[in-house]
């Protein structure tokens, strides 16, 4: 499920002006299992399909599925460079690059917010997804800070799996407490503002 505030359409009055391309940045948030990688790799794959010049990066801790490639919980995958932490991405990108492509956002550093203004600054279409809230519920930086400075954003959610409600949590279900821990359908569950539970259910 999908609710766009601002529609495609509108994004492409931004691609020229006068002096010249002008860049922007997207932001894709929600819960686990909500279709964010899917709807960043569409995206991804229509700006190739439009010829531009597209670099896609992602955390190297996002090991999941594989490790040079974004894979959505669906199985829709798209090549991407797994990099240690912002500076290393901003190393790699090309000047003649078009579109940028970043996924699971919350795994960067706080420096991917000045990074993403740089990028759109020079011209490049900025298009990062990620989970906006952790295990607990609370802003998952620096995704909040990300969306502050975003022209169009995008929430995506899930399905939750205790009664089929709307789903905006990403429930734990593993009995770690630190604030990352990588994983899929194992250890999260997507869940409602009724059935969500901020900590880890007793075993």
């Amino acid at each position: 499920m999908i609710e766009e505030f601002v529609y495609g359409d509108d994004r492409e009055k931004f691609l020229t002006k006068e002096n010249g391309r002008v860049g922007w940045i997207e932001v894709i948030v929600g819960s686990m299992f909500s279709g964010k990688s899917e709807e960043l790799i569409r995206r991804l794959k229509r700006a190739q399909i439009a010829k531009q010049k597209v670099q896609v990066f992602k955390p190297k801790i996002d090991n999941r599925y594989s490790v040079d490639e974004i894979i959505s919980h669906s199985g829709l995958s798209h090549i991407s460079k797994p990099v240690s932490n912002t500076a290393e991405m901003m190393s790699l990108i090309e000047p003649d690059t078009q579109v940028v492509g970043i996924d699971e956002g919350q795994f960067f550093d706080m420096e991917l917010v000045s990074a993403a203004n740089d990028l759109a600054n020079r011209g490049k279409r900025v298009i990062i997804a990620g989970l906006d809230q952790d295990y607990t519920g609370k802003p998952f930086e620096p995704m909040p800070q990300l969306l502050a400075i975003a022209e169009f954003i995008t929430k995506t959610h899930a399905i939750c799996m205790k009664c089929g409600a709307t789903a905006n949590y990403s429930q734990r279900i593993s009995a770690s407490t630190e604030r990352i821990e990588v994983g899929a359908a194992d250890k999260y569950e997507a869940r409602c503002r009724r059935c969500f539970v901020p900590y880890p259910e007793p075993k």
